[in-house]
């Protein structure tokens, strides 16, 4: 079965390209031009991936975005404006696995989505005995893609999951932003891109960390992050 994309996106001929040229790289395209009839269909039909446009008539990108992502269980990838931080950063603040900016080559756009993809466990992957950790309450597992912290399940977006298990992974070392965008995105740290920091300070909200002095995800000043092997309880 083709992996299934719902692109959102309301510039017609733009859309009909993108559209051909992903389903020439045997992907089940289906276009929404409308960002209020797009949380219906991301819902209804819950694809593998919504290429989320921002600019959509109805309701923007971020508004879908931020909709959706509780009951949405895919990848979110938003297309942003050219250089406009605040976009890229409010859009992983909303919920989104990653951005884009606008315009794109489509060769680009099919290598995130694809890398993008790789991340999701397989259908048929019901493995018992894949790598888990445990930190006093806290509990990851990359089988299940599931975290919780005491009994309570911690509900993670695909790009969040796979920053805290990367970062989990390497407890008690110094990842430094480049580092990390190497391994997740498979690109350099360019000294602006805002993504790591937007996704770090979203998951120290969910795992009840101290914003103003974090404990269990910690800021090495001029080096990068650090996940703490103690403070879980």
């Amino acid at each position: 079965m083709n992996t299934r994309i719902l692109l959102v996106e309301d510039d017609a001929r733009l859309a009909e390209l993108t559209a051909e040229y992903l389903a020439k790289n045997d992907f089940e395209v289906a276009i929404e031009p409308r960002g209020d009839s797009a949380e219906a269909r991301i819902l209804a039909e819950q694809p593998d991936l919504v290429i989320l446009d921002v600019m959509l008539p109805g309701k923007d990108g971020f508004e879908v975005c931020r909709s959706v992502r509780p009951q949405y269980r895919g990848v979110i990838l938003m297309l942003t404006a050219r250089d406009e931080d605040f976009d890229q950063i409010l859009g992983l603040e909303m919920g989104a696995d990653d951005y884009i900016a606008k315009p794109v080559q489509p060769r680009v756009l099919l290598a995130r989505i694809k890398a993008l993809l790789r991340r999701l466990p397989a259908a048929d992957d019901h493995s018992g005995d894949a790598e888990s950790l445990a930190f006093g309450q806290f509990r990851i597992s990359q089988a299940t893609r599931t975290a919780s912290l005491g009994d309570t399940g911690i509900d993670l977006t695909t790009a969040e999951f796979d920053l805290l298990w990367l970062l989990a992974s390497h407890a008690g070392n110094v990842l430094s932003r480049d580092d990390l965008l190497q391994e997740l995105r498979g690109i350099g740290f360019d000294g602006l891109d805002r993504s790591i920091d937007a996704r770090i300070s979203r998951l120290r909200r969910k795992l009840n960390d101290d914003p103003e002095n974090p404990t269990r995800i910690k800021t090495v000043r001029g080096k990068g992050y650090l996940f703490s092997k103690h403070d879980w309880n």
